[in-house]
Formats: structure tokens, C-alpha cells, sequence
């Protein structure tokens, strides 16, 4: 099959709907809501998604050399390491005990990294967010929202009940897995299957310019140590920290290696910029390698130290390079909710938010 080349980008590309400075005030009012339900439970604010972290690895990042024009663009531009930081969560807003399942996170920083920024990002890191499947829960940011009111709804609500309904919807979808199916929707509710977090490839599942074209990113394992784990089960019997266990046992003894892959768009129709909910299918448009990380062996989690680095860190798809500009609906309500989540969290804990700009910033 002949690969069409890459769409290149045009802000015509993007269309605003007419409610979504009405849809920002009602993510803002939902991560307030779960912000201030978490923070009366643990004395002190947690992120309103992704509360639970569930490691948090330094290594370095290297931009692979002999990169072809169209993929030596913004940050890969040119061959380079920056130092990198990796932290693995799951989706909720409350940390809740690993019985109850959802979606793998995975948000990467990227540190002293130059260029032109996008408006409002600080100076010296690249982020990039991503989740464990191709693609996202919702089409619009109107739907996306009812599904945080959902959450903001549970926040904290019935924790045994919530580890029995998980139990029930993993069956469901283990049974559709079983005969080739999914559900978005059930893994988002709590059926996702309890696969171990250095096993899985994470994807932005929305769009971003790539310089002068538009593409996704996927971050995957490739060092033994890693892919060994793709598909693997964790038991979670009588553990609510499993996944922090299980994580730290890997990355203690053996570190890692991911690499980080881009999918350019090639088609407008089969692989829309505004509909996050569209597979773009690899056959069309494969991914492609342009970076990797690497993680010396390190103690991933450390109670106490490990809690003091996840609130020193903001991580938002709006922290980075006008190269890599977010697009897409979904992205556009992405920037006030993160930027509100963030500054909650540092004034309810009377900590300023710092731009972490090196590795030894982490732990000042």
C-alpha cells in the first residue's frame, strides 16, 4: 500500500464551537468540586484526574539522529539528550486502593528544551500526556465533560462498592476482549483490566502540530524488562498500592527503556483533527520512532519523598514548544482546567507551583 504524505497544517483545521468557553467554566467547577471533596479526606490537594501516581522515573531523553525533514521538526529538529521525567498514574481524581481499575496514565517532561513557547508555558520543558489506548473517551468537550461531572460525582464515595462494580465491569470487558471488542466507556467507569503500567503502550490519543504538519505520539516499551510485562495481570487481592509495588519492583532492579513514536496525519476525513474519538489507522499512517528514554535502574516510589516530588510536578499538554502546539477540542478545554487544577493545588497547599527546569529541582 502507498502512503499518502503527511497533511500539513492549517489553522482553518481547528473549529471552535460557540460553547466551549461555557464547557471550560464547567470542567473548572467540577475539578473544584473534586479538589475540595479530596483535600478535606487527605488534609492536603491531589490533582482533580490523575490523583494516584503510581511511580515516578528520571532517565534521559535522546532525540535519534538522521532524522528524515519531515521529522527533524520542533523538538526533534535536531539529535540531543534532555533529562526526562516519567510519572504513571490512573485516571480517577480520588487515590483510590488499586481494586478499582481504570485507565493507565503516563505523563512525560521534557527538560531544557529551547524554542519557541507556546503562550503562557514557561521556559524549559516539553510535555507530553498520554494514555493507555489509541483513543479518547469523548467526541467533544461537552461529552467529555459529563463524564468528569460523573466522576466528580463519585469522588470519594463508597470505595467498596466502587472495588465490586470494577470486578464486575473487568469481567465484561475481559469477555469482549475475548472475542475481539472493547469498550472506552467500560474502562472508564472502572472495568479497564488490571495490566501492569510498564507493560503498556500509551498513546496522546489528540492531535498536535509536528512543525509545519499535524500528528500523535505514542510512547511504548521495548527493553525486556518492559515488554515482558505487556499483558500482564497484576494482583491486586489485598493490596490497594499493588500497582506502586509492582512498578518499583521493575524499575529498581532493571530500569528501562521506552521509545517515543509519531503518526502523522495523512488523511482529514479518516484521521480528524477535532474528533479524538477516530482511530487513525496505522495502516494508512504507522508510527514512527523519533526519541527514546532511558531509565537507570532508581526507586521509583518512596513513601513521604515520592508524594513531596508529585507536588512539585505540573504536567499539561500546553507546557511545550509552539512546534507542538495541542489541537483539537478536547485540547482547547485541556489548558484552563489543567492550569486551574494546578494553581488550586499550589494554593490550598501554600506551595508556588515551580517550573522544575533540571533533575535536581525535583528534590529542592
Amino acid at each position: 500500500m502507498t502512503v499518502a504524505p503527511p497533511v500539513r497544517y492549517n489553522p482553518s483545521y481547528e473549529q471552535p464551537q460557540s460553547d466551549e468557553a461555557q464547557t471550560i467554566d464547567g470542567f473548572k467547577d467540577s475539578f473544584r468540586s473534586i479538589m475540595e471533596t479530596t483535600r478535606k479526606d487527605y488534609g492536603h490537594a491531589v490533582r482533580g484526574v490523575h490523583a494516584k501516581g503510581h511511580g515516578i522515573v528520571t532517565g534521559t531523553f535522546t532525540v535519534l539522529p538522521g532524522l528524515p525533514p519531515e521529522l527533524a521538526q520542533g523538538l526533534f529538529a535536531s539529535p540531543g539528550s534532555y533529562e526526562a521525567i516519567l510519572r504513571f498514574s490512573t485516571s480517577p481524581g480520588d487515590i483510590l486502593d488499586d481494586g478499582v481499575s481504570s485507565p493507565r496514565g503516563v505523563a512525560l517532561k521534557v527538560l531544557g528544551v529551547s524554542g519557541e513557547r507556546l503562550p503562557e508555558s514557561d521556559d524549559g520543558d516539553q510535555d507530553f500526556v498520554m494514555v493507555n489506548g489509541p483513543v479518547f473517551g469523548a467526541s467533544t468537550p461537552a461529552a467529555f465533560l459529563k463524564n468528569l461531572k460523573l466522576l466528580a460525582a463519585t469522588t470519594d464515595k463508597a470505595e467498596g462498592l466502587k472495588k465490586a462494580w470494577s470486578a464486575t465491569l473487568r469481567v465484561l470487558e475481559g469477555a469482549l476482549e475475548a472475542v475481539g471488542g472493547s469498550s472506552v466507556l467500560i474502562s472508564s467507569l472502572g472495568g479497564a483490566p488490571e495490566t501492569h503500567p510498564l507493560g503498556e503502550t500509551y498513546f496522546s490519543q489528540t492531535a498536535y502540530r509536528y512543525g509545519d504538519l499535524i500528528a500523535k505520539f505514542s510512547l511504548a516499551p521495548v527493553s525486556p524488562g518492559l515488554t515482558e510485562r505487556t499483558g500482564d495481570k497484576v494482583d491486586v487481592a489485598g493490596r490497594p498500592d499493588a500497582l506502586r509495588e509492582d512498578v518499583r519492583e521493575v524499575i529498581v532492579e532493571q530500569g528501562g527503556t521506552w521509545e517515543l513514536r509519531v503518526q502523522f496525519c495523512r488523511d482529514l476525513e479518516k484521521m480528524p483533527v477535532e474528533d479524538p474519538t477516530v482511530l487513525w489507522d496505522e495502516k494508512l499512517s504507522p508510527f514512527v520512532t523519533v526519541a527514546t528514554v532511558e531509565a537507570a535502574p532508581q526507586i521509583s516510589w518512596e513513601n513521604g519523598h515520592s508524594q513531596r516530588r508529585e507536588d512539585a510536578l505540573s504536567f499539561s499538554p500546553w507546557h511545550g514548544l509552539a512546534a507542538h502546539q495541542p489541537l483539537g477540542a478536547i485540547n482547547r478545554v485541556r489548558r484552563e482546567a489543567y492550569e486551574f487544577s494546578a494553581n488550586y493545588r499550589a494554593e490550598a497547599n501554600g506551595c508556588p507551583m515551580h517550573q522544575v527546569k533540571q533533575l535536581e529541582d525535583l528534590d529542592d
